[in-house]
């Protein structure tokens, strides 16, 4: 009887060797789990962050061939109150014109070379005085509006802004006028 209760003493040993064991499997697997778990986290952020910073290299080396967000000048270029003209090459070619100018009450003002009666004929405006004259129709227009007024034979506003010493004007603005200067559009506008 004796060796029976040992056997079962040994047994009952055994089987908790064996739990532990198993437990001891188990936590390490665990362990083993967790390290894995947050080394692939690891590994997938690593590998997000270098296609994004390859992307962003590749839109920044493709900005390049890209126009500018913002064609500056400086402010200085219209103290004397001449208009100056100006154009702007979209990359399918178009050429888009546009005039700056300081106005008679000193503000600086930019148009689209074309407005929205004469733009087919392709002539633009020309600066006579204090005067911005439509050199299709004739038409005079008083600097202090040129951007102020717009449709019919005034200048086509362009927007812009003056920031310290230059004037500003969003490429995106400038593209806004591509239509008075595609004359294939000529009959559809």
């Amino acid at each position: 009887m004796r060796r029976t209760q040992r056997t079962s003493k040994d047994i009952l040993q055994k089987a908790e060797g064996m739990a532990e064991q198993r437990n001891e499997t188990w936590r390490q697997g665990k362990r083993i789990s967790r390290w894995i778990i947050t080394a692939g986290i690891v590994s997938i952020s690593a590998l997000v962050a270098l296609v994004s910073m390859n992307l962003t290299g590749l839109q920044a080396a493709g900005s390049s061939a890209k126009p500018s967000p913002t064609v500056t000048y400086p402010v200085k270029q219209f103290a004397d109150g001449k208009a100056r003209h100006f154009t702007y090459r979209t990359p399918d070619g178009i050429t888009i014109k546009y005039f700056i100018v300081r106005s008679s009450d000193g503000v600086i003002r930019a148009a689209f070379d074309a407005c929205d009666v004469c733009w087919p004929s392709g002539k633009g405006y020309y600066q006579e005085g204090d005067y911005m004259v439509c050199r299709n129709c004739g038409k005079r227009f008083v600097s202090v509006k040129v951007n102020e007024e717009k449709g019919g034979c005034n200048p086509a506003p362009l927007r812009r802004t003056v920031q310290g010493d230059q004037v500003v004007l969003e490429v995106n603005d400038i593209l806004e006028g591509r239509s008075y200067f595609d004359f294939s559009q000529r009959r559809r506008r």
